[in-house]
């Protein structure tokens, strides 16, 4: 996978998890079922669309990508924004540089965000109200 992009599909039975160890460096967009534990670097987004799937980034670990999982825990760093349908933990030594989107968030002293946190029934919202307002900034006023 030098020099290009990949895409890189990780399949994982009910139960089984697969581990991105601490000196290993995915370049290349990674999708995957079951759980899967970044304890090295994945520079490319990440996501999931099985409802059971689950992602750790555990301390030490780091993702430079977008993530879309239904089930995360961030304890790592984390470049770019992170999507979480149903459940997403902060723990104390997470750093997410982009903006959140989750259903149900749970954040532990000492985690940092730099970005916004949006709940997901206010996505919709937000886009429309940034329309609107740059709308507003086209339209001329009497």
């Amino acid at each position: 996978m030098r020099n290009r992009r990949e895409s890189m599909v990780i399949g994982a039975s009910s139960g089984s998890t697969t581990l991105i160890s601490s000196e290993t460096t995915i370049t290349g967009d990674l999708t995957f079922i079951g759980q899967v534990d970044i304890e090295g670097t994945v520079i490319g987004s990440v996501q999931s669309t099985s409802g059971d799937a689950v992602l750790r980034v555990v301390a030490g670990g780091r993702v430079a990508g977008e993530i879309k999982v239904p089930h995360a825990t961030v304890n790592g760093k984390v470049e770019g924004d992170v999507h979480s349908s149903e459940r997403l933990v902060l723990s104390e030594q997470a750093v997410i540089d982009g903006d959140v989107y989750y259903n149900v968030i749970e954040m532990a002293a000492g985690a940092k965000v730099n970005g916004g946190l949006r709940h997901s029934s206010n996505v919709a919202d937000d886009l429309a109200a940034k329309r609107e307002a740059k709308a507003a900034e086209v339209t001329p006023s009497s």
